[in-house]
């Protein structure tokens, strides 16, 4: 049965418009002003809202096995939380372990997710470095629609990309075509600094911004952006949550080096005194890395998000119960990292966003989706409500108000980071592959419904800048 959407304004990144959508068979087949409804489709009136793409999240860790547990959300129920939220596919990550096979690793993980209720994609780590890496990516590349590699800066000791693991790494993904990302924080520093505080007697959850200053994400930044320009690879820098590391994106973009930034939801607009909070637990439950910052720095964030020196939001999606948290009640480097968001996303930028005047309607598509899809070569399958591209949507009530709270959301943790937040504006309908999956309430997600969706490299990027330099023309990859 066909779906058809009447009485809503179309926003897409770069126009609104007055239309109906027609949706059969998975995709939108029709976008126009006073459609016909085909006599079998079932009708949904989207009352004078807005129908948008679904949301991608472009960072997500579902069930992630870390700091010995693993996380409390699973991949039916992340993907079905952030269906609520009006996001439609996310982006995860395969983490091998130090000198796991990573062709083993990502089998793993397209195991687990083979439970997704909505779309889905893989970024994959590169946390090690010999001969059958270097043969893994260009399987990856080849056979299993990859084209990103993520490098943690950070986590000594375990899964941390030191620089010869990162030049390798760089080398072979621009030789590939493929996109590098890097969580961007020093984490040799880290360890001291840790180690540092410990010694004085500090072992609580204020701890650990101590631990992660802003300077060491500031120099991991740097460092990536440096061997990236060195070795004329693209860099994709996930969860900003500084001055420093924003203006080492914005340097680097303003020299025309192709350097895309990612922002937490999170980042913009929880700030670091959750960490002296009186109560161990809460402070606990928002220890995630980069941790939160001052109030200053969430400032600018909003302007480079502004001024398109960062591109995308994300969550960084990995929950941890209070049990779990309480693994480091003694050692705060023993506390795991992570906080949700999946399902708040959108609703949280929307109102802080849209509501407050920092963002139009059609930049909140852009860094909610559509930036997304563009850097990620999901676009124009994903990312905008056109003909031909996916039936992915939602239908948005910019009136209608929600307070969010750990007794309601959908999301499987036992803590919000938005908890008593009230947003004006708010996911009413989400349609996910040409069926609703998500109405007024009423969940109809299915277990396992999720697609496993390819992304194509580009054309090898120093091939491509070389020839542009020869003539004098912009690169295929250059899109953003």
């Amino acid at each position: 049965m066909s779906l058809f959407i009447q009485g809503g304004t179309v926003v897409n990144a770069d126009q609104s418009q007055r239309a109906d959508v027609l949706i059969d068979g998975g995709k939108i087949v029709a976008v126009g002003a006073d459609l016909e409804a085909p006599t079998d489709a079932e009708i949904f009136d989207a009352g004078g809202g807005y129908v948008l793409p679904g949301g991608i999240d472009p960072h997500t860790h579902m069930e992630l096995p870390f700091m010995g547990t693993v996380a409390s959300e699973d991949f039916f129920s992340g993907t079905t939380a952030g269906a609520v939220g009006g996001t439609t596919m996310i982006i995860d990550f395969v983490i091998p372990n130090p000198q796991q096979d990573v062709l083993e690793a990502y089998n793993t993980w397209r195991g687990w997710a083979e439970k997704a209720a909505t779309d889905y994609s893989f970024h994959v780590a590169i946390t090690w470095w010999d001969d059958s890496v270097h043969e893994a990516m260009g399987t990856l590349t080849r056979d299993h629609g990859v084209n990103s590699f993520k490098h943690f800066m950070a986590y000594k000791g375990a899964i941390m990309a030191d620089d010869e693991v990162l030049v390798n790494s760089f080398r072979r993904a621009r030789d590939l075509g493929a996109l590098c990302t890097v969580h961007a924080e020093n984490g040799e520093l880290v360890a001291h600094l840790q180690q540092d505080i410990l010694d004085q007697g500090i072992t609580g959850p204020e701890g650990h911004p101590l631990s992660r200053p802003p300077q060491v994400e500031g120099e991991a930044a740097n460092r990536a952006i440096r061997i990236a320009q060195v070795l004329n690879v693209p860099l994709y820098i996930v969860h900003n949550s500084c001055i420093e590391s924003l203006e080492a994106i914005t340097r680097a973009r303003n020299e025309g080096q192709r350097v895309f930034g990612e922002v937490l939801a999170g980042h913009l607009l929880v700030d670091d005194s959750v960490y002296r909070h009186g109560d161990w637990d809460t402070a606990a439950a928002h220890v995630m890395s980069p941790p939160f910052r001052s109030p200053e720095h969430q400032a600018a964030l909003w302007r480079g998000l502004q001024a398109g020196m960062l591109q995308t939001t994300a969550t960084d999606h990995c929950c941890f119960c209070a049990p779990q948290k309480r693994m480091g009640h003694n050692n705060f480097t023993q506390i795991p990292n992570g906080t949700g968001g999946v399902e708040d996303r959108m609703h949280v930028l929307w109102h802080h966003g849209v509501n407050s005047g920092r963002l139009t309607m059609n930049e909140f598509v852009a860094v909610t989706s559509t930036n997304t899809a563009k850097i990620f070569n999901l676009y124009p399958r994903k990312g905008v409500i056109a003909v031909g591209a996916d039936a992915d949507l939602s239908i948005w009530d910019p009136a209608r108000e929600r307070t969010i709270s750990k007794d309601t959301h959908h999301q499987n943790v036992d803590f919000n980071i938005f908890e008593g937040m009230t947003v004006c504006g708010i996911n009413t309908l989400t349609v996910s592959q040409g069926n609703v999956v998500y109405q007024d309430g009423d969940i109809r997600t299915v277990r396992g419904a999720g697609r496993y969706v390819d992304r194509p490299t580009f054309p090898p990027y120093y091939d491509a800048m070389q020839k542009a330099a020869a003539h004098h023309a912009p690169t295929a990859v250059d899109r953003m």
